[in-house]
């Protein structure tokens, strides 16, 4: 049996310098790390527990966006007043995501932060993961990969993020704030996860030691996309499933005309999947069907699938289409 220290961290100081030392990991709620650690997985030597060092606030911002602290709860999130009026696409997002009872446990960092649901990865029976034993290869690729990339996967490894709130937070244009021995930064969220190419291994382009503080949602983000927002999950039930294909629609209408639109999907790659080239191309434009379907198209250009995923691809812009006519006619949050 593998000996684990664990630190209670007192403060934000306290925990970076806990954090610095071999084999330390940050936990919070623990809803992932530990089923991980549980499953032979994650072999961390040293806990460091940031659970009441007081990132649990959600608060405005001068420029009146709103920050999120990385260990706010999920269900704190998705009920909280301006968060809901403000930015309701990420309040869909949440409760699209778990069960109430994990959505009380999990954290904002904790969901950046939540690793692959790939049986590959997670099951350890298997030896062939690259993003658990880097050179092992990818055994997703001959086996069962319907929950797989269809987008952005490489030879490497074809996992998916399983993140709901990554997927609303691609699509707001969030910003990461983290900290660490050489003190805070940003990060854009399209630059946080990272596609797997040769390193699979590592999720995200934080640096050893550093640890997500909040989750800030620019003013930008606010007004003009809360009435037309929409969070579509197509999944095999209706409850505590990880998406098959989601996608996280934003539109800034002037009657029916498109002035601006924002789309990030989920389910079909290694991280939240957004082409902000390819929405200039509803831009200025009628939302007609025609031009959702020739916009979807272009987001999902260059998909590949596989034997168990091919489906994903015309689903993904079968998804595309009904997201973006629920978006642009206001329609609540769907769980499908």
């Amino acid at each position: 049996m593998q000996s684990i220290y664990y630190d209670r961290a007192t403060d934000l100081v306290h925990a970076l310098q806990l954090g610095q030392q071999p084999g330390a990991r940050y936990i919070g709620g623990g809803t992932n790390l530990l089923d991980l650690m549980k499953g032979d997985v994650e072999h961390p030597s040293r806990l460091v527990d940031i659970s009441r060092i007081g990132l649990d606030q959600i608060a405005e911002l001068p420029d009146g966006g709103l920050r999120i602290g990385a260990l706010a709860r999920n269900s704190d999130m998705a009920d909280h007043a301006l968060l809901r009026q403000r930015y309701p696409l990420l309040a869909q997002a949440l409760l699209s995501g778990a069960s109430p009872q994990l959505r009380n446990m999990a954290t904002a960092g904790g969901n950046l932060l939540q690793r692959t649901r790939c049986p590959y990865f997670t099951d350890t029976a298997f030896d062939q993961c690259n993003k658990r034993k880097p050179g092992s290869g990818c055994a997703a690729q001959q086996g069962y990969n319907r929950m797989h990339a269809v987008l952005g996967a490489s030879a490497a490894c074809i996992a998916v993020h399983p993140s709901d709130m990554c997927v609303a937070l691609a699509a707001l244009d969030a910003t990461v704030v983290a900290a660490g021995p050489r003190g805070e930064r940003r990060i854009a969220i399209a630059d946080f996860h990272r596609l797997p190419g040769s390193t699979p291994q590592q999720d995200t382009t934080l640096a050893p030691g550093e640890m997500v503080t909040a989750i800030d949602l620019p003013a930008v983000s606010a007004a003009p996309f809360a009435q037309h927002a929409h969070y579509l999950k197509l999944r095999d039930r209706a409850s505590y499933a990880f998406a098959l294909v989601s996608v996280a629609a934003l539109l800034e209408m002037d009657g029916a005309r498109v002035r601006q639109a924002r789309v990030a999907l989920g389910g079909v790659a290694h991280k939240p999947w957004r082409l902000p080239a390819a929405e200039a191309l509803l831009a200025g434009q009628p939302l007609s069907d025609a031009r959702s379907r020739q916009f979807a198209a272009q987001l999902m250009a260059g998909a590949k699938g596989y034997p168990g995923n091919q489906f994903k691809i015309e689903l993904a812009q079968r998804a595309i289409v009904r997201a973006l006519n629920l978006a642009a006619a206001g329609t609540a949050g769907e769980q499908a």
